[in-house]
């Protein structure tokens, strides 16, 4: 279950899944060098989107894989 405090990294490289969520919400930086020291909550605040949608929507892709 991913709960926001994860990196960004940590989330992409266990569930490469997560890849078409983060896009969907205009995070494209899982591939930058804050998403390593970045969790998924500060990512989220820092580009303006809903953190409990986000959260929701990530474990949703997780769950169904």
């Amino acid at each position: 279950m991913i709960t926001g405090t994860e990196s960004i990294t940590s989330v992409v490289e266990k569930y490469p899944q997560t890849v078409e969520v983060f896009a969907k919400y205009g995070m494209h930086c899982f591939g930058c060098m804050a998403a390593r020291f970045e969790n998924v909550e500060q990512g989220a605040l820092a580009h303006g989107i809903d953190v409990p949608s986000l959260i929701k929507d990530l474990n949703k892709v997780v769950d169904n894989h």
